[in-house]
């Protein structure tokens, strides 16, 4: 990791459905890595907890009331563009329909994921899955 890089915080939303399927959406058009596939979330802004920002986020990206945002792990991923904190949150409860707010597309998804390309910062997560579920890695995403 680069010295001296500031570092963003970012909450991000594991949304878990009943099955165990888990949704990824693209990122938005005009943002860094456009088109790549990832758990949605966004940067924590000041005087935010990571709950509240997930909140935010995803009324702002897809239109819904989460519940309760369970912090899961958290990962440091250095990109070119910026040195992150990823606080990956599992969530299991939500209200209202899914609207791709900013003309993103999302998928329920899960193991092996089939959708390409996927953001960096979300292999680390899928590993995770794979884990507690019990299957080999699923992260050769190439």
């Amino acid at each position: 990791m680069s010295a001296g890089r500031p570092i963003t915080e970012v909450a991000v939303g594991v949304l878990v459905r009943p099955d165990g399927q888990f949704l990824l959406t693209t990122r938005p058009e005009g943002k860094v890595y456009a088109g790549y596939w990832e758990f949605p979330g966004g940067k924590v802004e000041a005087g935010e907890t990571v709950e509240q920002a997930l909140a935010r986020e995803l009324r702002e990206e897809l239109g819904i009331e989460i519940g309760a945002a369970l912090p899961w792990k958290v990962e440091m991923f250095d990109y070119p563009h910026a040195l992150v904190r990823l606080n990956f949150c599992k969530v299991f409860d939500w209200s209202g329909d899914f609207q791709m707010l900013e003309g993103q597309q999302m998928a329920w998804a899960d193991l092996p994921v089939q959708v390409r390309p996927v953001l960096p910062g979300t292999v680390p997560v899928l590993n995770w899955f794979a884990e507690e579920r019990g299957h080999a890695g699923p992260t050769h995403l190439d």
